[in-house]
């Protein structure tokens, strides 16, 4: 099994689900599998646009960012949908919390897509046999399709998932380079858009093979440094690491460390979710989040890893209150056997501005006493306007101005779900 990875190199997976958005809505409604679906904004105007549709939609010419009218057109009998994004970051969360159990090293880089370094995951079989394992769970579990890419960089493997689609899996070496990817033109590889397009055949590049072989000086002066990276690229070149801390989203914020011995000592494994609980509880404030809920990863000498997690009355940054559920979860689930490595992270992160308090019974007395200054502050609030005091806002932190980013949407969607406790 060793044969199939690579001594010094590295082996990346990208995960790419299929149609995601009307893969969603398919797995809700099963009425909808087989028929042309779209997922658009301003359903009832015609004006509306598309935001992604299924593969029997495309069959008809129905593409993304199309105008309603315009597929209507196209597919007469196409069944539109409104977003629910509330139930695509539902399905999203699900999914990377199966990627998380093949390898700590996950790197989500939008809902629906993300990449895994499994280059020490050899005890869980070939690449493509993990490959295989992730896509077949993710269908069966969720009844959603993704396809994969399986290569020695990021570059490469998320080249590789969009060649075949959907439900596929495709492995790009770099010696396939010069044959799968050479005479493919220029516009179709990642990264470049339609203007770097143009200005590349402006200079009679019209290849990914003759950007592979381009003079470096005359496209560092048509593209800047950017020019020498897409170069590279085309030679198959990616040094970028596949980086866990770079969650999209915010959906999370976690730590792990990877033990330099397998250990039972459980003063010893306190004290690292203690250092690993100070990392996210800095993080958190650094970002001005809040989680709302904690997880522990435990992964044994023999590779096999679990993680679990628990909801929290109120949202949390403090180290404290995060360190106290973290060797909670840990001491009622570690089986006592050697840990190689441990993490901690908080999840469903909502920025401090959003957050609210749910009263329990241990908070109620200490809410309780603060309620005539809510009931000032609520009365202010009435006659002046809701923007006239805040609690626990500065002056430099507000944001000003009407904010529909998707993080946004995704925060203020996330304070108001109640997920379940102990999820693996």
């Amino acid at each position: 099994m060793k044969d199939m990875y690579p001594k010094n190199g590295r082996v990346i997976l990208h995960v790419d689900m299929n149609s995601f958005y009307a893969s969603v809505e398919m797995s809700y409604d099963v009425s909808l599998k087989g028929k042309p679906l779209a997922i658009a904004g301003n359903v009832e105007e015609r004006r509306g646009i598309i935001v992604t549709c299924s593969y029997e939609a495309r069959k008809f010419g129905v593409k993304t960012t199309m105008p309603i009218w315009q597929a209507k057109k196209l597919c007469p009998q196409l069944i539109i949908r409104k977003p629910n994004f509330e139930r695509y970051r539902k399905a999203s969360l699900a999914i990377f919390e199966v990627l998380r159990q093949y390898t700590e090293m996950v790197e989500p880089v939008s809902i629906d897509e993300g990449y895994l370094d499994i280059s020490e995951c050899v005890e869980l079989g070939s690449p493509l046999e993990i490959a295989k394992s992730i896509q077949e769970r993710i269908y069966k579990t969720m009844d959603l399709p993704c396809s994969i890419g399986i290569a020695p960089n990021k570059f490469l493997a998320k080249t590789a998932s969009d060649m075949k689609k959907p439900m596929g899996i495709t492995v790009l070496r770099k010696r396939d380079i010069s044959k799968k990817l050479w005479p493919l033109q220029v516009g179709e590889m990642h990264g470049i858009g339609s203007k770097t397009s143009e200005k590349l055949h402006s200079i009679g590049i019209m290849t990914i093979g003759d950007l592979a072989h381009a003079h470096d000086r005359q496209l560092k002066q048509l593209l800047g440094i950017n020019g020498a990276r897409l170069k590279d690229r085309a030679n198959g070149i990616d040094p970028r690491v596949v980086d866990p801390e770079a969650i999209f989203d915010h959906k999370s914020i976690g730590n792990s460390t990877t033990l330099p011995h397998d250990s039972t000592n459980q003063k010893e494994l306190i004290g690292i979710l203690e250092k690993l609980s100070e990392k996210v509880a800095v993080r958190l404030k650094n970002k001005r989040l809040l989680g709302q809920k904690i997880g522990v990863t435990i992964r044994y000498k023999d590779r096999r890893t679990i993680t679990r997690s628990r909801t929290v009355p109120n949202p949390v940054f403090e180290k404290a209150d995060i360190l106290n559920r973290a060797v909670d979860l840990f001491l009622k689930n570690w089986n006592g056997e050697g840990i190689r490595l441990l993490g901690v992270t908080a999840y469903d992160v909502i920025e401090k501005e959003s957050a609210f308090k749910q009263l329990d019974i241990f908070s109620f007395q200490e809410d309780a006493e603060k309620e005539p200054l809510y009931e000032a502050m609520e009365h202010l609030q009435n006659k002046y306007g809701e923007n006239i005091i805040k609690k626990g806002l500065s002056l430099k932190n507000r944001s000003i101005g009407t904010d529909t980013s998707f993080s946004k949407d995704f925060f203020e969607q996330s304070r108001r779900k109640n997920p379940s406790d102990d999820k693996d």
